[in-house]
């Protein structure tokens, strides 16, 4: 119980760290486009943020050798990213998530752009095996939105990366089956929070 309290209340901090950063900005214009970069692009990515961060976040654009232009350099932690179309990914497909993250997108893409799930699973498994998985930041949130277009949106999907947790360092199941809170892909840089109904 005392795991689940202390987690919560990190959780807390944390979502409270970003609200302040989004607070911060509130008010303030957004950052301007960096040379070349189009509103309609930043627009896009933005879709997936939560509407306290949107103004100040940073927008990138991923390229093919799985790098990022920036299209808008923001203030608080969070970077949106347009993946519609990708690898493994619906035709719409937009996401959010802390910059400390980038790393590990980056190798995501890179096992996606093999063209096959099993294969992609199998290319990441042997990074995680190997110690070279970029984790994520410990309580980072990940937004998603995708579907097949931009009105067919699924529900937003967010998780929250707790990479390494286990059910005896959290206190949470690692399994859905209680309905409540549960850790996906325990003991792992993949491990992550899913919350029913998301």
């Amino acid at each position: 119980m005392k795991s689940v309290t202390l987690l919560i209340l990190g959780i807390t901090a944390i979502s409270t760290g970003a609200l302040a950063q989004g607070q911060a900005g509130r008010g303030a214009p957004p950052p301007p486009l960096e040379p070349g970069s189009s509103q309609a692009d930043v627009d896009q990515a933005l879709i997936a943020a939560p509407a306290q961060l949107r103004d100040q976040a940073t927008v990138i654009r991923w390229k093919r050798d799985f790098t990022y232009d920036t299209l808008r350099k923001g203030t608080n932690r969070l970077v949106c990213y347009d993946r519609s179309g990708f690898p493994q990914q619906q035709p719409f497909s937009v996401h959010c998530t802390s910059l400390a993250n980038l790393d590990r997108v980056a190798q995501n893409l890179r096992a996606e752009a093999l063209g096959d799930r099993k294969q992609s699973e199998a290319m990441l498994d042997a990074l995680e095996k190997d110690g070279t998985r970029a984790k994520p930041e410990f309580g980072s949130v990940w937004y998603d939105f995708s579907g097949p277009d931009r009105e067919h949106i699924r529900p937003h999907r967010i998780t929250i990366a707790v990479p390494g947790a286990t059910t005896q360092s959290l206190g949470l199941p690692d399994n859905p089956r209680q309905g409540g809170v549960w850790i996906m892909n325990a003991g792992t840089t993949t491990a992550h929070l899913m919350v029913p109904g998301q």
